[in-house]
């Protein structure tokens, strides 16, 4: 197996959220993931999802009605010792632009167990 690239995996998200592709950004979630984002509370009545089919259906939901969306990669940190990754990116979503920060804890087989969301000032 190659060594986990913090860098790769930031682009590859990026991709695949630009792709409006859930199933791709899915694929690196564990089953009993955790998604906690001050958007959740809209469309499913709480800040916290609990598991990756409840991840899906809040994703899939969030993203109807979107005419466009954008998601610039600015940079990324991680701690190998947490194995806590932060991807912080510029979104565009239908003409509003946000900073945001994506913050996803990993288990030692790689998949994303904790993740969080945060949102700055509109743009």
């Amino acid at each position: 197996m190659p060594a986990f690239s913090p860098q790769a995996f930031a682009e590859h998200w990026i991709d695949a959220w630009n792709r409006r592709d859930v199933e791709a950004v899915l694929s690196w979630f564990a089953e009993n993931v955790t998604f906690t984002s001050p958007k959740a509370t809209v469309e499913t009545g709480s800040p916290t999802v609990h598991g990756k089919a409840a991840l899906r259906t809040y994703w899939l939901k969030a993203l109807e009605g979107v005419e466009s969306l954008e998601f610039i990669l600015d940079s990324v940190s991680y701690d190998a010792e947490r194995r806590t990754l932060v991807i912080l990116y510029t979104a565009s979503r239908d003409d509003r632009m946000v900073r945001a920060c994506e913050i996803s804890r990993f288990d030692a087989h790689g998949q994303v167990t904790f993740g969080e969301a945060l949102y700055g000032a509109m743009l």
